[in-house]
């Protein structure tokens, strides 16, 4: 009997327990219904996760998700900081529409108080490779320029883009978050790349 991926395990277990939270709230939402959406074992699930409150921290990985379907069309967009802004519409469009404020507040609380892995820091994520990327080749051809390393151009883009989430959070979404990305984005990318 062929062995289960188990990337492909933890995946199907990470987007089930968010489109259920989604559409029932994360209170309303069992491990059962998790195991049953995912058509996973019991075992599985707690092979991965501790209980449900860990899966708060894959958020992030859902992020991940979005940004691996976006990569063929931002590799077909030429100037840097449109591949940016595009990103950024792009998720802020899925959180606004998808992601409930309530679950966004609880992943940034638990990445506050977490002791160990903080999974919106982790720098292997593709997300940030993808940044890196763009800042690196954006440089290189000459489109990109700025006092700053690529590594400090990521750190403070990637400040940014928290800013906005925690800020949207923070004021209980009373504005909408992809007209606000989309007025203010290019405005810091501006000074970012004049410093």
């Amino acid at each position: 009997m062929p062995r289960k991926n188990t990337r492909n395990t933890r995946g199907r277990i990470i987007s089930a327990a968010w489109k259920l939270f989604y559409e029932n709230g994360y209170d309303d939402t069992t491990i059962d219904d998790i195991i049953r959406e995912s058509e996973t074992s019991r075992g599985s699930f707690y092979h991965y996760f501790d209980g449900k409150d860990a899966l708060l921290g894959t958020l992030a990985y859902v992020f991940d998700e979005k940004y691996e379907a976006l990569q063929e069309a931002v590799n077909v967009i030429e100037e840097p900081v449109d591949k940016l802004l595009f990103l950024n519409h792009e998720l802020f469009v899925m959180i606004e529409d998808g992601i409930s404020r309530d679950l966004l507040s609880r992943l940034l609380s638990t990445q506050l108080l977490a002791h160990g892995e903080k999974h919106l820091l982790d720098h292997n994520r593709l997300y940030f490779r993808l940044l890196r990327r763009i800042f690196s080749e954006g440089r290189r051809s000459g489109r990109l320029t700025s006092s700053l390393q690529d590594d400090a151009l990521v750190k403070a883009y990637a400040l940014w883009e928290r800013a906005l989430l925690y800020d949207w959070c923070l004021n209980g979404g009373e504005y909408s978050l992809v007209s606000y990305t989309d007025r203010m984005t290019p405005v810091f990318i501006r000074s970012l790349l004049s410093s």
